[in-house]
């Protein structure tokens, strides 16, 4: 398949390398250019275009701007009916994508988080989409969920990264303090939550199971 991508920030490098390989050819924009530079120097099937030419020249294009500049960016861009479309943009609406990607029908809404370049992360989408299970379905789990104001939600849920990261890294730095090993202390933090989420999801216990394991009577 051929891929585009409108904005070529954080996210849509982390897409880029979760493609790498993949057999499909791929053309970023050059709106962030040291960063599209970069990801055409790491991954030999990346080409830098201006945004016309990456609506142009793929059969499916990732939106990657800021809510406060997509109308102005892709109102004027040469989408084809034929064409996939895939916002992954907080805060721009169903119904106006429709409106700035027409003739283009094929849109959806979707939220990956920097995970996606190892694979095995979590791809919550409305409305379903095809094409983003054609992509990634074989190295994330796609997530279809029922309306746009479920996604919204995701989006909010999806924000509870950052604290509990931030948490993990004061535990492990206070560890490190004890030990004297900064990176023995963070291996150690991280896994042991691997591990609590790995036990989760191969044996579908819930958060109550895994909390409930951990308070011993008496302990």
């Amino acid at each position: 398949m051929r891929v585009g991508f409108i904005g070529t920030g954080e996210i849509a490098a982390a897409m880029v390398r979760g493609l790498a390989g993949r057999g499909h050819e791929i053309i970023v924009s050059v709106r962030n250019a040291e960063k599209a530079a970069h990801l055409a120097h790491e991954v030999p099937e990346v080409h830098v275009a201006d945004n016309a030419d990456v609506v142009a020249g793929t059969d499916m294009v990732f939106l990657c701007l800021m809510a406060d500049v997509a109308q102005s960016v892709l109102s004027d861009l040469p989408f084809r009916a034929d064409q996939s479309v895939i916002s992954v943009m907080a805060d721009v609406a169903l119904a106006d994508l429709r409106s700035y990607c027409a003739p283009a029908a094929d849109i959806a809404v979707t939220i990956p988080l920097s995970a996606i370049a190892m694979g095995g992360s979590m791809l919550p989408v409305f409305p379903a989409s095809a094409a983003l299970e054609q992509l990634f379905g074989d190295s994330d789990t796609i997530l279809p969920v029922a309306s746009e104001k479920a996604l919204n939600a995701h989006f909010g849920g999806s924000a509870l990264s950052a604290p509990l990261i931030a948490m993990m890294q004061t535990g492990s730095k206070w560890l490190a303090e004890q030990t004297g090993d900064p990176k023995g202390a963070e291996t150690y933090v991280a896994g042991v939550f691997a591990a609590f989420l790995r036990e989760m999801i191969e044996t579908g216990a819930d958060f109550d199971t895994l909390l409930k394991g951990l308070a011993t009577e008496g302990g």
